[in-house]
């Protein structure tokens, strides 16, 4: 799989369908940048209760399905000639997901269900893009899983990154959450057997990494909140988020204040979107269980994750047009 090679300027979109959020790019790609015109992400919660019924709920899919309508109809006036769109972890895993599509394809788009490695791959591309060494370890946690990648970024636009290791593990901010984290504030008890389960889910996937990774970056909706969290950021401001440097202490600290902190108040904190506020506790302890495993003190937060991938991969599947 290979970076696609643009000629000329396009202009592309990327929708990415998670268990919490519903996210959007439109961006002009070149040979030499990917220059962004829109980006929303929405928390449409498609995912909740899942862990339990094991199916999307009809409100989560009506959210998501309003959402992305929303999308499709700012995309048209942009002049969008090429369209990405995905869904992953809790479209994969529940038994409805079929349907799911079916009714996103009613409105105009049938997203692709991605595999764990196609998935993880497309983030390492996206992650990287902008420099990183190598050895670079890519962490995407999700609401239902956690992709993480070691490798190298390419030398050029036009160059493959090389991946040296991917995993998608289901350990995901929302699923820790439905399983463990049931009380408000979630009790000391829950939180161990939270912060276990999670170490014991990872352990295996780092005990025989190709490389020691030199740096981490970590992309998506934990790592940019809990920067966000630690800048005091009101409002988002995703250029101060993006290349952040996010310190295991900091990491910590924010994990003891946040899991302590009943939801009511969580919604308040700054720099926390409220509506996520109910899965941050389980979304940082997976992140601090992974900063632990890479043997780093730090890791770099990056605005650039799987949308940036699927905009710059030639391999990603057009979902409506091309």
């Amino acid at each position: 799989m290979r970076r696609g090679t643009v000629s000329t300027i396009e202009r592309r979109a990327a929708i990415d369908i998670g268990t919490v959020t519903t996210r959007l790019l439109v961006a002009d790609v070149s040979e030499r940048a990917v220059s962004e015109v829109v980006r929303h992400s929405v928390i449409t919660h498609l995912g909740a209760g899942w862990t339990e019924t094991g199916v999307l709920s009809e409100e989560g899919m009506a959210r998501v399905g309003e959402t992305v309508g929303s999308f499709l109809a700012e995309m048209a006036t942009l002049g969008v000639t090429r369209v990405t769109a995905v869904a992953t972890s809790a479209s994969r895993d529940a038994a409805n997901g079929a349907e799911f599509l079916d009714r996103l394809e009613a409105i105009g788009v049938r997203p692709e269900i991605i595999s764990g490695s196609r998935e993880a791959f497309l983030t390492f591309t996206g992650a990287t893009y902008g420099g990183c060494g190598e050895n670079t370890l890519v962490v995407d946690i999700g609401g239902g899983s956690t992709e993480i990648i070691l490798g190298s970024p390419g030398a050029a636009a036009d160059d493959p990154a090389r991946v040296d290791m991917a995993r998608s593990i289901d350990v995901g901010s929302r699923r820790v959450t439905e399983m463990f984290l049931t009380d408000d504030p979630p009790t000391a008890r829950q939180l161990d057997r939270a912060a276990g389960w999670v170490a014991d889910e990872l352990r295996p996937h780092f005990g025989g990494l190709p490389a020691r990774p030199r740096e981490m970056v970590a992309v998506a909706g934990t790592a940019t909140s809990l920067a966000a969290i630690d800048l005091a950021l009101e409002p988002y401001d995703p250029s101060r988020v993006h290349g952040y440097r996010l310190s295991g202490h900091a990491l910590l600290d924010m994990l003891q204040r946040l899991a302590e902190t009943p939801l009511a108040q969580r919604r308040q904190v700054p720099g926390l979107d409220p509506e996520r506020a109910g899965v941050i506790v389980g979304g940082a302890l997976i992140l601090q269980a992974v900063l632990a495993y890479a043997g780093l003190s730090s890791t770099l937060v990056s605005e650039h994750d799987i949308l940036y991938g699927m905009v710059l991969d030639a391999g990603s599947s057009a979902a409506t047009g091309s």
